[in-house]
């Protein structure tokens, strides 16, 4: 097991914050965009250097996809920024209608997704933002693991033509991609070389499938670690390759079971190479209040639980 280590733990909303700092320095057609949660999206190091290229909306959600829509008619970029919770699911008809539809190059960025926002509860964590969005023709969706690659992949989307929703969180979390790394939209990262098991993994649950295979590796178990940080387009060939050799696999992601990355791996292994699968996902249920670390636990997302998944679905190869 190739060993990963850090010295730091950072938000990847702030890479998000970081990222948008620097792709306004690059291109004076990104704009932002912000329904009245500036602080959590870490926009004020943009705001303070272009301000004529911020607009605060305010709590009017709808209203901000509508304006980001028109914004490109006119050649701009535009990133929105509030919490998942509502940059989907409040405004899921605006994103079909005005983004989607007509193909705008809205970026849709998203805090605060899944279950570790923590404390605030259900109703503002949502566990089917990845569902609402890949099902959107044209959308990309991306769910970076860390700081670093938050704020890459943050500067990448605005190169890219098209609409794109960035899903990123709240919780501090380790740093342990590269700072000077090239992101790759639609291709998956290696993370760990194995022959025994595939665990794919995207978002806040890559750092947790390394500890897993650390764990893995004491047991003689050698699992090879796929970093899913764009769930659509779907790096489809890094999956089958992979599965090839292990014939085995386990996906985790901090999403509902129904709908997310686990979902858009099974279509590709039914289609092309159906084997034994287990998933490590909350399971079809809303969340609740309470520490990430508490409800990374409770709902079964944590290393642990992807170790049992990894047992589970070795007794399944075996048979």
């Amino acid at each position: 097991m190739k060993k990963y280590t850090f010295t730091e733990k950072k938000d990847t909303r702030s890479g998000f914050g970081a990222g948008l700092l620097e792709a306004g320095q690059r291109n004076d057609k990104v704009v932002a965009l912000c329904a009245d949660l500036i602080g959590s999206l870490k926009m004020e190091a943009f705001i303070k250097a272009f301000p004529e290229r911020f607009t605060q909306v305010g709590i009017a959600e709808a209203n901000m996809i509508g304006m980001a829509a028109g914004m490109t008619i006119g050649g701009y970029i535009p990133f929105t920024g509030t919490f998942a919770n509502f940059s989907t699911g409040r405004v899921y008809d605006q994103i079909r209608q005005s983004v989607a539809y007509s193909n705008k190059n809205v970026k849709i960025c998203a805090s605060h997704a899944g279950l570790t926002l923590g404390e605030d509860g259900a109703t503002h964590q949502i566990l089917e933002d990845i569902g609402l969005m890949k099902m959107l023709p044209g959308m990309t969706v991306i769910n970076p693991c860390d700081y670093n690659q938050t704020k890459a992949a943050t500067i990448a989307i605005a190169d890219y033509e098209g609409p794109v929703y960035l899903r990123f969180g709240r919780p501090v979390v380790p740093i342990f991609t590269a700072a000077d790394q090239k992101f790759e939209i639609g291709k998956a990262w290696i993370v760990n070389e194995g022959k025994d098991v595939t665990i794919v993994a995207t978002g806040h649950l890559v750092w947790e499938a390394i500890k897993a295979g650390e764990i893995l590796a004491e047991m003689g178990i050698d699992a090879e670690i796929i970093n899913i940080h764009t769930i659509k387009p779907l790096d489809e060939a890094a999956i089958l390759k992979s599965v090839a050799k292990t014939r085995c696999v386990v996906s985790a992601e901090e999403h509902n079971r129904l709908g997310g990355l686990g979902d858009s791996i099974a279509q590709v292994l039914v289609k092309h190479d159906p084997i034994p699968m287990e998933y490590v996902a909350v399971n079809d249920s809303f969340g609740e209040s309470g520490t990430p670390d508490q409800l990374m636990k409770k709902y079964g997302l944590d290393d642990a639980h992807i170790v049992a998944a990894v047992q589970k679905v070795l007794q399944r190869k075996g048979k």
